[in-house]
């Protein structure tokens, strides 16, 4: 995984944290209110607010956890579907122990709709510059 990360947040001044690799992007930009996070993927990209990032970090991080919960019970060949339904997202991990897809879409918003998927590695890649982002700037 190759990934470039601008500096960390910083309450003097404005921030712009941007990561990305193939297949996947992620940049928040807080002085682009109310549209502040970007996120992408092959040949796409949306814009979120902060409450849309964070009720969607929440729900791709809480599936990492819970496949990370269960690689140990599945056997090699075994693969696993997880879905989670937080409004307003709706979110899924497809895949085997070592590689796996996520999915996911904005359900609940009267103005937009929103449907993306990350392919193995990306969705992986994707998944930690997620937690990454999280950490720095709660």
């Amino acid at each position: 995984m190759t990934s470039r990360t601008s500096p960390i947040c910083s309450p003097a001044e404005p921030v712009l944290i941007q990561q990305e690799g193939p297949g996947w992007r992620l940049v928040q930009d807080l002085s682009r209110s109310p549209f502040c996070v970007l996120v992408g993927g092959q040949d796409w990209a949306f814009e979120l607010t902060l409450e849309e990032w964070d009720a969607l970090s929440d729900v791709v991080l809480t599936l990492v956890d819970q496949h990370r919960a269960l690689v140990d019970q599945l056997m090699d060949e075994e693969s696993i579907e997880l879905e989670l339904d937080r409004s307003p997202w709706w979110g899924c991990l497809d895949g085997t122990r070592e590689a796996w897809s996520l999915s996911v879409v904005l359900t609940a918003s009267a103005s937009r709709s929103i449907e993306a998927t990350w392919r193995s590695p990306a969705a992986q890649a994707m998944a930690a510059a997620m937690q990454t982002l999280r950490e720095r700037c709660h």
